[in-house]
């Protein structure tokens, strides 16, 4: 299964930043902790983000089990938490 969740977030990863240049938001993907991606959001993009992310995150990919994504915000990353 490690391997598994390290692929799953290689591919959220690459759909993000696809999503964040289609798009052209300020947003930035900052770095990748085990299954957590850090994101540096702009506030007025704060709320597309928390919806979106989440529903790309989760469509990565078709499993039996459902993948689950939450979103946490803060000024820093404990915060976050």
């Amino acid at each position: 299964m490690q391997g598994t969740a390290a692929d799953l977030i290689k591919l959220s990863m690459i759909a993000v930043q696809g999503w964040l240049e289609r798009d052209k938001l300020r947003t930035r993907q900052i770095m990748q902790v085990h299954d957590e991606l850090v994101l540096e959001v702009p506030l007025d993009e704060l709320d597309g983000v928390k919806v979106r992310l989440p529903e790309l995150m989760c469509s990565v990919a078709q499993l039996r089990v459902p993948l689950v994504a939450e979103v946490g915000s803060g000024t820093n990353w404990e915060e976050a938490h």
